[in-house]
């Protein structure tokens, strides 16, 4: 069956090339809105969503569909109405060829999806490392030690959240800690996604040959997150253009 072409689709579809190959984890609605702003930044008009999911599907470029798995039911919306209402907090481990293992934590905006900080070290991580992470995100927010209000701090229960100095230091910079309920990890669903999209879209696709060189890459890689990466739930806009437009 012909399909219905229009006079530029070739040359949009080599556009769409390009960014399949710096990005082959990103669908077409990923792709259409990293189009979109190119062609917004050159004066011309934005490409309809439909339009690329039908040159990418004659094109065999879409993402293969897996059913979803199911999850275990949370305990409630992590996402807020406004930004600075709640941060989540989660740790996770990369892999990498050698054998060795990188440990890191971040801090997430539950509104505007921003990874405000993180924390990676070649070893387990510590309560120390938690505490620094704290100390940094509030600065980094607010340019000062403490928060101008009561900020939500989710995480898991683990030991290097519930630490009782972590605690004392969340109180003093202004950080209220809240915790999933035992034995249901995907009531912090947040978190949980913002650490699938690290490992799909950047670990997965990297050269992660030894510790050393995961830790080099892991600024690039949050920085690409909050600056570049549209999100579905910003209205596919990257957490740092959200943030800028609010």
């Amino acid at each position: 069956m012909n399909r219905y072409k229009k006079q530029d689709d070739q040359e949009i579809l080599k556009k769409i090339k390009i960014l399949k190959d710096e990005r082959p984890t990103y669908g077409y609605k990923r792709i259409t809105a990293m189009l979109n702003w190119k062609r917004m930044r050159k004066g011309l008009r934005k490409i309809n969503r439909k339009r690329v999911y039908r040159i990418m599907e004659m094109n065999d470029l879409l993402l293969l569909k897996y059913p979803k798995r199911k999850r275990h039911p949370g305990t409630g919306k992590v996402m807020t109405l406004h930004s600075n209402t709640r941060w989540c907090s989660d740790a996770f481990e990369l892999h990498c060829f050698n054998g060795e293992k990188i440990y890191v934590a971040f801090s997430l905006d539950c509104k505007d999806r921003e990874a405000i900080h993180f924390v990676a070290r070649d070893r387990q991580l510590q309560a120390e490392d938690i505490r620094e992470l704290m100390n940094e995100s509030v600065i980094r927010r607010f340019n000062d030690f403490k928060t101008p209000h009561k900020i939500q701090w989710l995480t898991d229960r683990g030991t290097i959240y519930r630490a009782n100095l972590t605690r004392k230091t969340a109180n003093a910079c202004g950080l209220l800690t809240c915790y999933t309920a035992p034995y249901s990890p995907s009531s912090n669903g947040m978190a949980e996604a913002f650490v699938h999209t690290i490992k799909r879209d950047y670990a997965y696709l990297a050269d992660c040959r030894d510790a050393k060189t995961v830790l080099k890459m892991l600024p690039d890689w949050f920085a690409d997150y909050n600056q570049v990466a549209p999100h579905s739930a910003l209205n596919m806009m990257s957490p740092v253009q959200y943030r800028n437009i609010k």
